[in-house]
């Protein structure tokens, strides 16, 4: 078969070096790989060994080969921090989107998902602080330590927080053992134990959050009314064994009120809601300072919180101005709004109580400070009965042979009946939240890492905040003024 040649004119040496140069050109960008290893033959070869040649200089410069690289130049720590609590939100980007998709024109209009950009600090550890840190803090724990003492009041908190910290050890396993994407605890539950497990937990989540959303609707109108403007009442008892069920009358009324305001926030968009969260985050984080605050003063300059005892007994320091049974004015011996709350008249002869009549008043300091060494006095608990009077031990009293009428003069009572495991019920919502973080996992930018580091350092922070407060609560104020709720 008759083969066909080509013949190609040979020219100078320059040319046919430049030539030559040319052709080997043309074989290498054919038939070499992208890694410089030819293609033709079996026998690889490398056309340049080093990345730092003339020729690819240009297509090197400005790579940062480095696997890790400050960013103390372009972003300071400072301001990339202050940067990102301005941006803090307390919503999933789930519902970000879905707001900013509702108020386009038609709701046509496409919204760009960005990257996931939250670390471990915005994302993870301030949402669970937030969550975790609640009103039975600011409520409740004084009551418990008093109740308790401050010895069982720790062994609560370490049950409670252990139980946490348990749960977050095991939720950490489940979100490291594989790509976390979004759809938060439900999903990591779901996919990792099955849907059964996975609708057990999500069924639990909601109720559990259902019933403490109530309960931080009830602690703000206890503060509300008790507080700061009790006179908003709009039932109010005219004796005292009625006191109860009027607060609760005004818990329903202004709850119901309460929780309209919530429905009506989120029909029209919580999106409002969220352009608050680093205020009331940082309201959170003042509070808990005010609290450190507030006992170093103790220490330094003890408040002036005077305490009234008739005997041992508490009174409520309502319906009286002093702590005196009688007083002289002009050298003539009146008797005070105290004495019309247990006699039967202001005259000096009237029939009086028994036990007002055997025993003396006394004012005592309800706050006498970090260094008075009333931690002693409140080392253990106190549990009663419903209606058992809070009375201090320090003081000695006259025991009255007829208590039938105590109900219904002006001492400090138990509301409730008070043992160990009420105590613990009572405490435990306060530990819970610790998925706040895990349910952002699709706004992480590394959820693996972030969600053990950020909640485990949530809970290990907050447990910390709790067992210093019990202590200095202990140590700080008289026992008859804590089990006061």
């Amino acid at each position: 078969m008759p083969t066909n040649f080509t013949v190609v004119p040979v020219e100078d040496g320059s040319r046919r070096g430049s030539r030559h140069g040319s052709v080997c050109l043309e074989e290498d960008r054919e038939g070499l790989t992208p890694g410089g290893y030819s293609v033709g033959d079996d026998t690889p070869r490398e056309s340049r060994p080093f990345i730092n040649d003339e020729d690819k200089g240009a297509y090197y410069d400005g790579k940062n080969m480095a696997l890790f690289e400050e960013e103390m130049d372009s972003h300071p720590m400072v301001s990339s921090l202050l940067n990102k609590l301005a941006n803090y939100t307390n919503l999933t980007q789930g519902v970000i989107e879905h707001e900013e998709a509702e108020n386009e024109e038609g709701g046509v209009k496409k919204v760009t998902v960005t990257a996931p950009q939250m670390g471990t600090f915005i994302g993870v550890y301030l949402p669970c602080m937030q969550n975790i840190l609640g009103v039975i803090l600011f409520l409740r724990l004084t009551w418990i330590v008093g109740t308790a003492g401050i010895m069982e009041t720790f062994a609560i908190v370490f049950m409670c927080c252990a139980c946490t910290m348990l749960t977050a050890i095991s939720m950490s396993a489940i979100a490291t053992n594989g790509v976390v994407p979004a759809g938060g605890s439900y999903y990591m539950i779901s996919r990792s134990l099955g849907p059964e497990f996975g609708g057990a937990v999500g069924l639990c989540f909601y109720l559990g959050t259902t019933f403490a959303g109530s309960m931080y609707i009830l602690g703000t109108i206890e503060i509300l009314l008790t507080y700061i403007v009790p006179s908003w009442a709009v039932f109010v008892a005219e004796k005292q064994e009625d006191e109860k069920g009027a607060l609760l009358n005004n818990m329903r009324v202004y709850g119901t009120c309460c929780l309209a305001l919530m429905a009506l926030v989120v029909f029209v968009g919580v999106k409002y809601v969220n352009k608050l969260a680093l205020v009331f985050l940082s309201c959170v984080v003042l509070s808990i300072m005010a609290i450190y605050a507030g006992v170093i003063k103790t220490a330094i300059e003890p408040p002036d919180f005077p305490i009234c005892l008739l005997g041992n007994r508490s009174l409520k320091n309502h319906n009286f101005d002093k702590c005196l049974k009688t007083e002289e004015i002009r050298n003539v011996t009146h008797t005070t709004q105290l004495w019309g709350l247990f006699c039967d008249s202001a005259a000096l002869n009237a029939t009086c109580d028994e036990y007002f009549t055997l025993n003396n008043v006394t004012e005592i300091q309800g706050i006498p400070g970090l260094l008075s060494g009333v931690i002693s006095d409140n080392m253990w608990g106190d549990y009663g009965p419903s209606g058992m009077l809070v009375e201090t031990k320090n003081h000695a009293s006259v025991p009255s042979q007829d208590s039938s009428n105590d109900i219904n003069k002006p001492y400090v009572s138990n509301d409730i009946a008070t043992f160990f495991t009420l105590l613990v019920g009572i405490y435990f919502p306060s530990v819970t939240g610790i998925m706040a973080g895990s349910n952002r996992s699709g706004d992480l930018r590394d959820a693996q890492r972030s969600i053990p580091i950020g909640t485990i350092l949530a809970i290990a922070t907050t447990s910390f905040i709790y067992i210093s407060c019990v202590g200095l609560f202990g140590a700080c104020i008289e026992g008859v003024v804590l089990r006061d709720k």
